[in-house]
């Protein structure tokens, strides 16, 4: 499969101890272990018993390197073979797989934020993803488009998870910001907000992965309404 042409080519070198595939491998225990903030060529370096100058022969700098750790990060995550009766739950299905595929992995999904990734493992996904919406009839514009929006929401809500895991092994206690939280929205004159007051009991409900399998529901019944519109148009 060819790379993009800004992507550092790949080196033939003498020394065979060190290799990209090794780089990546390396850089995956450090991510687990410092998160991206944490993660430098030189620390790399230091896990694989080199130098940082022995790594740019095959990786030319941390941005390139964490886009080919974030592909080797993809690669873990099922795909199924696409049915057309089936498309909602397995689109759902792999969106959430794809979501916990990224929390274990601490902040990864921050790579996939403001930029395209375009490994061979991501470019898979967003294939797979294609081949089920239009299985189930969405149009080919709104297909196109909710592979990034979706792709966005799962990769925000996965760097939401990782930052709140981050806090808590931190010492932060999560339940108690969020108390303190309510509290002051409890606070909050009901003569300026009482929508926002009378809401209360229900802003508070449900964990993350509930929340995220709302949001989840919410875009794929719109991707089904539009594909029930089309099938109007065209019968």
């Amino acid at each position: 499969m060819p790379e993009p042409p800004w992507r550092t080519p790949r080196k033939e070198v003498q020394r065979r101890s060190l290799s990209r595939q090794a780089i990546v491998e390396a850089a995956l225990g450090v991510l687990r272990t410092d998160g991206i903030d944490g993660l430098s060529m030189r620390r790399v370096a230091s896990e694989l018993g080199t130098g940082p100058a022995s790594l740019y022969a095959h990786v030319a700098h941390k941005e390139e390197l964490l886009e080919l750790v974030y592909d080797e990060v993809a690669a873990e995550i099922p795909v199924p073979e696409p049915d057309p009766a089936r498309w909602r739950e397995q689109v759902t299905q792999l969106w959430e797989d794809s979501r916990d595929t990224l929390l274990r992995h601490r902040d990864i999904a921050r790579v996939a934020l403001g930029t395209v990734p375009l490994g061979p493992n991501s470019i898979r996904i967003t294939e797979v993803t294609m081949s089920l919406l239009r299985a189930g009839g969405v149009p080919d514009q709104a297909v196109a488009w909710a592979v990034d929006v979706v792709g966005l929401y799962v990769s925000a809500s996965a760097v939401e998870g990782a930052i709140q895991d981050r806090k808590a092994g931190e010492g932060h206690d999560p339940a108690h910001y969020y108390q303190q939280v309510n509290t002051y929205f409890a606070s909050l004159p009901t003569d300026r907000f009482p929508t926002f007051v009378g809401l209360l009991p229900f802003l508070s409900e449900g964990n993350s992965d509930e929340r995220f399998r709302f949001g989840l529901d919410l875009l794929v019944g719109g991707l089904q309404a539009l594909a029930e519109k089309g099938s109007e148009r065209s019968s």
